[in-house]
């Protein structure tokens, strides 16, 4: 009976996460390219065998797959479904439907296609986020503690997972960004925590510990810290906010952690930050399984926001294959004035193609790393 309580918390809430994420994705790409005149064959919602479709009045075949892994728009004229070759048989098409095939649409009308995608992520996140800043108030993240880390001074203090840390020196903790923002004010290396664990209040008082952290701006520095990380749960305070102002609040949201992702990889790729933070597929079904499982219907959104957000800014990433390789192509094009030549085209998809494949089984590792700590450690 566990394994099908499992199956419920991880399984399901992962699918129609993915499959959502998935829709809003390639909607973006089937909405232009239907403005661009461009016929959209295939919309489908996972790969594989298809599982249940039908076909609209314009030609194109919808239609959920067996592998719900993903999905893809294919456009009249492409070989495959990442737009990265062209159909040999494309060129018998009549010169009637070649105004209607991707291949033969100038890199103007491409380039927005291909954009599409991405920018629906963003626009999807940025509805959810107004959405609940205009009906329900300000998102606040809780000062409780998800993580502590190893041989840190909250480690030492004795504070656990669960712990609600109300004060810091006298001060009260409303969020999890107030925890910095006292310990930094400490002067002379000591702190007073108040925390509230299963309900009884515990004053603690101990030393705290130098950590190394990354900054904002990459740098690696050390400085007196608790040591504690916070929980994937959310709470909502009550903001009075016009429409207007919610939207400017979900923008500014989106571009925030649009930003910390960004900072994130730098820090990867110049080594100042671990791959091992590098997480997939099976990362994102244990995450998603978790919040249902823990936490509330509103916890599950604003993760899939976030997530949203992730997508679109990964697909914008300049590597063959993906949507800002494709970007990177029709900007030349369009700076040049003439195409790549076929086999430069299909050299930098392998490329890419090789360059994914390598960083999903990185990630797939670090994944099941992180579980068998999890599940045995």
């Amino acid at each position: 009976m566990e394994w099908l309580i499992n199956v419920v918390y991880y399984v399901v809430p992962f699918i129609v996460l993915l499959g959502i994420l998935v829709f809003v994705h390639e909607l973006g790409h089937f909405a232009v390219a239907r403005m661009c005149g461009v016929k959209v064959e295939v919309f489908s919602i996972g790969f594989g065998k298809e599982l249940y479709g039908w076909t609209d009045k314009h030609g194109t075949n919808w239609k959920l797959s067996a592998i719900p892994l993903g999905g893809y728009c294919q456009f009249l004229g492409d070989a495959d479904a990442s737009s990265s070759t062209q159909d040999v048989e494309a060129v018998k098409l009549s010169d009637e439907d070649k105004k209607f095939a991707f291949p033969y649409q100038n890199p103007f009308k491409k380039l927005a296609i291909v954009l599409a995608g991405p920018g629906a992520n963003y626009l999807f996140a940025i509805l959810v986020f107004a959405s609940i800043f205009f009906f329900l108030g300000k998102i606040n993240f809780p000062p409780v503690v998800g993580e502590v880390f190893e041989n840190s001074a909250a480690a030492k203090a004795g504070i656990v997972p669960n712990d609600r840390i109300l004060t810091i020196n006298g001060h009260e903790i409303e969020n999890f960004d107030d925890i910095r923002r006292e310990v930094d004010l400490v002067t002379d290396g000591e702190v007073t925590v108040e925390i509230l664990r299963d309900g009884e209040k515990l004053a603690l008082k101990f030393p705290l510990v130098e950590l190394e952290v990354a900054e904002h701006d990459g740098t690696m520095s050390k400085r007196p810290m608790l040591g504690v990380k916070s929980v994937n749960v959310i709470e909502v305070e009550k903001v009075e906010l016009s429409l207007w102002q919610a939207f400017a609040e979900a923008g500014a949201e989106a571009w925030n952690i649009t930003e910390a992702t960004l900072r994130g990889v730098g820090q990867m790729i110049t080594g100042k930050r671990s791959g091992e933070e590098i997480g997939g597929i099976i990362r994102i079904a244990e995450m998603s399984g978790d919040i249902s499982k823990q936490n509330g219907f509103l916890d599950f959104v604003v993760f899939m926001a976030l997530l949203s957000i992730n997508l679109g800014l990964i697909n914008l990433f300049p590597i063959p294959v993906l949507d800002g390789g494709h970007v990177i192509i029709y900007l030349i094009e369009i700076v040049t004035g003439k195409e790549l030549s076929p086999g430069v085209r299909e050299g930098l998809f392998k490329f890419g193609f090789t360059l994914i494949i390598a960083l999903m089984v990185f990630a797939t590792w670090n994944d099941f790393v992180r579980l068998f700590h999890r599940w045995f450690a």
